[in-house]
């Protein structure tokens, strides 16, 4: 027996706002969260730029031997765990009483490593470290700090598949469901921002050099487009089972329908059309729909010149002269790496809950590749039905994800709209 998977809950930390209403209020104005860090310059990148993603407080709020385990990516899936639950109306009683699962990307802690190295140089003295490092560099950091703080009791493990990571774990989290093997999974994706994540790709000169102008320096798609710009944050959502859903009353939001991955098969960092293409159409087979009933997707484009061009290639393949709106989210956010897949449903789902598509910002002219697309500049306002977003990564790895709206008409209600 196939399971219908539904979302019933979401929340976000990033450099667009620390809630889902400052993040949507960020969206419809189309605005940058990204700016010039001069403590990156200070310690030897070329580049500066970063999505400004504030460090919560959590001092009153978990205890400190809970805090001291805690990663600068896990104090971000916190905060969005926390907002993604109370939207589902899970409450402390629910989680102790009932077995829920939690599955996140993440594969990169490189602070918690770095710090410890640091003190072993300096002291030559492991019982320096202390304890918490530990649990704050391991690359299941997230979830092992997201089931001991909610009590999780179900799957629990980290999908470490570069920047498709969040994708896969909300991809994951629905094959589970779906099968019947989890009610109720709590999936998501983070990505922390410090200045020890991110030099190894500045080495790469992977990232934009405009600093003179940090809110118009990611421009996807855009002919003038010179490289990405780094972020991070958390998103969280919760997938459960549609009928277990309908059983508590909760609120649904949408409709996971569609799953599709590959593997590009080339060089370690290659993109491929034909990996896109093949991710993308392997979601909507899925759904059971085709390119004709997606509203809108949520392309993957980082900024880069070799990356987008070939995401507009796939894009042209099986949407061209289709209706679909495409906008790229990074444009304001940059690229949340290992998050980017998860917050990017986040993003896309907040457009669907107010009927509009978001920009892709700084979209000025487009190149011999994106045009042609139906790529917009301004955001639109329209009703949102069906949504296919695109994450790919290092490594020739390749997800799409397909979400429905769901009926406001009552609570527990879900109906087709496509």
């Amino acid at each position: 027996m196939s399971h219908r998977v539904v979302i019933t809950g979401m929340g976000i930390w990033s450099c667009l706002g620390k809630n889902i209403a400052e993040v949507k209020e960020s969206l419809y104005a189309g605005k940058s969260g990204i700016v010039v860090d001069p403590e990156r310059l200070e310690y030897g990148y070329h580049s500066g730029l970063t999505g400004n993603v504030e460090r919560p407080k959590l001092k009153g709020v978990l205890d400190r031997r809970t805090r001291a385990g805690l990663s600068e990516e896990a104090e971000y899936a916190f905060m969005a765990s926390k907002e993604a639950f109370e939207m589902a109306g899970i409450s402390d009683d629910y989680l102790l009483q009932n077995e829920v699962g939690v599955i996140f990307g993440n594969d990169s802690s490189a602070k918690a490593i770095v710090e410890a190295s640091h003190i072993m140089e300096e002291s030559h003295d492991s019982s320096m470290l202390g304890s918490g490092l530990i649990f704050q560099g391991m690359n299941s950091t997230v979830n092992m700090n997201m089931n001991t703080i909610f009590h999780l009791r179900g799957i629990n493990f980290s999908v470490s598949s570069a920047c498709a990571s969040g994708s896969h774990s909300i991809g994951l989290s629905y094959l589970l469901i779906k099968q019947g093997l989890q009610e109720m999974i709590l999936c998501g994706g983070a990505q922390e921002v410090n200045k020890y994540s991110m030099s190894t790709f500045d080495a790469l000169n992977a990232f934009s050099p405009r600093m003179d102008e940090p809110t118009k320096a990611s421009r996807p798609f855009d002919k003038d487009r010179d490289g990405l710009i780094p972020s991070g944050g958390a998103a969280a959502l919760i997938l459960e089972d549609y009928d277990h859903a309908v059983a508590r009353g909760a609120n649904i939001i949408a409709e996971v329908c569609g799953y599709g991955f590959s593997s590009n098969g080339g060089g370690i960092s290659q993109p491929s059309d034909i990996g896109s293409t093949t991710a993308m159409q392997r979601a909507m087979d899925d759904a059971g729909i085709t390119a004709d009933d997606i509203d809108y997707i949520n392309a993957h484009a980082t900024s880069t010149p070799q990356g987008d061009m070939f995401e507009a290639l796939a894009l042209k393949r099986l949407f061209q002269g289709k209706r679909a709106l495409i906008s790229s989210t990074k444009s304001m956010t940059g690229h949340e790496c290992w998050m980017a897949g998860a917050s990017e449903i986040v993003y896309s789902l907040i457009m669907m809950q107010n009927n509009f598509v978001a920009p892709n910002i700084n979209f000025e002219h487009p190149d011999e590749y994106s045009e042609g697309l139906n790529i917009t500049a301004k955001t639109v306002d329209m009703k949102v039905k069906t949504v296919l977003s695109n994450s790919f990564g290092f490594g020739g790895t390749n997800s799409a994800l397909v979400i429905v709206r769901a009926s406001h008409e009552a609570k527990g209600s879900l109906r087709s709209e496509t």
